[in-house]
């Protein structure tokens, strides 16, 4: 589907300039897209350029020009928030409606909105002021990433089954071994193997080496020497299908959901992107620095490699025994004044 069809000369740039100079992906600057239009449609509405009782989805942005987007005002941006908030539908395809974005959504949103007019300002100079420079982002709850304990994992890695097993087992094993993302891992290609690591095509097409563990090697091997005798009909993809083609992302996130069920795990609470968590918190925990984790996973930047240094309950425990004053007791002290 071709979501930027009836996008305006002026967003095509924005957008042409993602995908060619950032280097980010279609999916991502289609992304960008969406929340642009959202936008342009709310103003639209809200400067009564269209009659107030027009669907969202039929508002034409295809005459939005540099006029229009530098004609946006701090308060403005504020009331396009309060929207998002408020009024904006969460998931056209539930079967009752909410409405109101989380803060995660709306942070998102902003930061299209920031990325577009710093564009226009400080990468092409067409406006002179930045409306939103001094926006206020919503602030996001912090919360720690989910992940398996070591014996959750190894349950986990115990409980695949099936005509797939040997393939399922060895995705598995990179997920929690190496921390690949679900599309890294559905882009793996045979030229990506190396004798003791990966080639990995990260976000923004970032290139970086993955290096394999004896268990990793083993899994591939296994699943290698499968993988010879089957007709591909996508013969460079590492992972295939009964049929031959490439292993989709929906049917990872299928296997993944399955064999935790299998392994009594709460299918809920976890996922294939919570195994990424799972492996970047076990490396943590055996001794591997963070900035070695921020390269290893693939993170540009390492406040976000920074979400995985929580602690477990116990080494708090531990920190708390090992305060001086853990063993105090009131009127224990031979140098308390009379």
């Amino acid at each position: 589907m071709d979501y930027r069809n009836g996008a305006p000369a002026l967003l095509r740039d924005f957008l042409a300039y993602h995908e060619t100079i950032r280097g980010h992906s279609p999916k991502t600057a289609d992304e960008y897209f969406l929340d642009l239009r959202t936008f342009f449609r709310f103003l639209k509405l809200h400067r009564g350029l269209v009659p107030p009782d027009t669907e969202a989805e039929r508002i034409d942005i295809s005459d939005v020009d540099l006029d229009f987007v530098g004609a946006v005002t701090l308060s403005e941006i504020y009331a396009y928030l309060g929207f998002l908030s408020r009024d904006k539908l969460r998931n056209a395809q539930a079967h009752s409606p909410s409405y109101g974005l989380s803060a995660a959504s709306r942070a998102r949103k902003i930061a299209s909105i920031r990325s577009l007019y710093k564009y226009l300002t400080v990468k092409t100079h067409q406006l002179a002021e930045n409306p939103v420079r001094d926006l206020d982002a919503p602030k996001l709850p912090r919360t720690l990433p989910r992940y398996l304990s070591l014996e959750e994992s190894r349950r986990l890695l115990n409980a695949v089954e099936g005509r797939q097993r040997t393939r399922d087992y060895c995705i598995l094993c990179i997920f929690l071994n190496c921390g690949l993302r679900i599309s890294e891992i559905v882009g793996l290609n045979l030229s990506d193997l190396r004798a003791d690591h990966l080639r990995v095509a990260g976000k923004g097409g970032k290139e970086r080496v993955v290096y394999l563990n004896d268990a990793v090697a083993a899994a591939l091997n296994d699943y290698l020497a499968l993988r010879s005798t089957l007709k591909a009909t996508e013969p460079g993809a590492l992972f295939l299908t009964a049929s031959g083609s490439r292993v989709s992302r929906a049917a990872v996130h299928a296997m993944v959901k399955k064999t935790l069920l299998r392994a009594g795990l709460d299918a809920e609470h976890y996922s294939a992107h919570k195994l990424r968590h799972t492996a970047a918190t076990l490396m943590l925990q055996n001794g591997v620095d963070v900035r070695t984790l921020q390269e290893l996973l693939g993170h540009e930047h390492l406040n976000t490699t920074q979400i995985y240094t929580h602690v477990d309950s116990g080494e708090l425990r531990t920190a708390a025994r090992a305060n001086p004053l853990a063993h105090f007791t009131p009127h224990s002290d031979d140098t308390e004044d009379p």
